[in-house]
């Protein structure tokens, strides 16, 4: 009996660590799959079966950054680096007067927040469009930052007054007897701690703009085009370019990943705030 329990957890730590690979391969094929067709031939990402052998070519990463990639990517950039920084600077304000310095009607003022979510983004186009054209920002990259930045700020908020939360009221007791203000105590105390829940918050903002598809599409049409509207032109009435394609598409995708992997320390510890007291 003693020999048999351990041989059980053996195997089934053994199945759950195969399982996760199996998880993990199939998540991160797509992506691989992109990889290896951005560097073939337009013909040899067209064969049936597909071909696992080829010649690399930089040909069709080429063609992308020497078309029309780089003003979109510029665009992209801009809108995504500002309304998330206007994010930040709207959210952090909020996030600590709902947690650390709640006020009258901070639940209602979290159960709004969280209603802006509710409403579909296909039903307030229009208006959107409507005020866009009326207001002079039609195809501009300031209609962009500013939609992003509501789209963004209320998730921003809920997830930092979660990380406020976790700020011992010791700590902030100890800075207000040591005569702290309350910019200090923002600067040199609370901020610190909660540092991580804020890149986290951060890089949340920065896939969300920089993925976001359906207000760039409707709202942008030759001046102020993003990323992903830029992946749209690809598909033509003459089929899919699928070479030129990944390639584009991996342009695109190495910025956030290239972010996501130098904050995956600050993400991992902001993320798992506040799940064990």
């Amino acid at each position: 009996m003693t020999t048999v329990a351990p041989r059980k957890r053996q195997y089934g730590k053994g199945s759950l660590t195969v399982a996760t690979w199996v998880l993990a391969i199939l998540f991160v094929f797509p992506l691989l799959w992109m990889i290896l067709t951005a560097f073939k031939q337009e013909a040899d990402a067209y064969t049936d079966p597909p071909k696992l052998l080829f010649s690399p070519t930089l040909h069709q990463i080429g063609n992308v950054l020497g078309g029309s990639f780089l003003p979109y990517l510029a665009n992209s950039a801009f809108v995504t680096v500002l309304s998330t920084l206007l994010v930040l600077l709207l959210g952090v304000p909020a996030a600590y007067a709902l947690s650390l310095a709640p006020v009258k009607g901070t639940s209602n003022a979290l159960g709004f927040f969280l209603s802006t979510k509710m409403l579909p983004i296909v039903a307030a186009i229009i208006p959107l469009y409507v005020i866009s054209q009326n207001t002079e920002l039609l195809d501009t990259v300031w209609a962009l930052v500013i939609l992003y930045t509501s789209m963004n700020l209320p998730l921003a908020i809920w997830m930092m007054r979660s990380f406020f939360l976790e700020v011992p009221h010791e700590m902030i007791e100890a800075g207000r007897i040591d005569g702290a203000n309350l910019p200090t105590l923002l600067r040199k105390i609370i901020m610190p701690v909660v540092a991580p829940g804020i890149a986290a918050t951060a890089l949340i903002c920065v896939i969300f703009s920089w993925t976001e598809f359906f207000y760039a599409v409707n709202l942008t049409a030759a001046r102020a085009g993003t990323v992903p509207v830029f992946l749209v032109g690809f598909i033509t009435s003459e089929g899919l370019y699928w070479a030129q394609l990944s390639a584009a598409a991996l342009l695109a995708s190495l910025p956030v990943m290239i972010v996501g992997w130098i904050a995956q320390n600050h993400l991992v510890r902001g993320l798992s705030m506040g799940a064990v007291k």
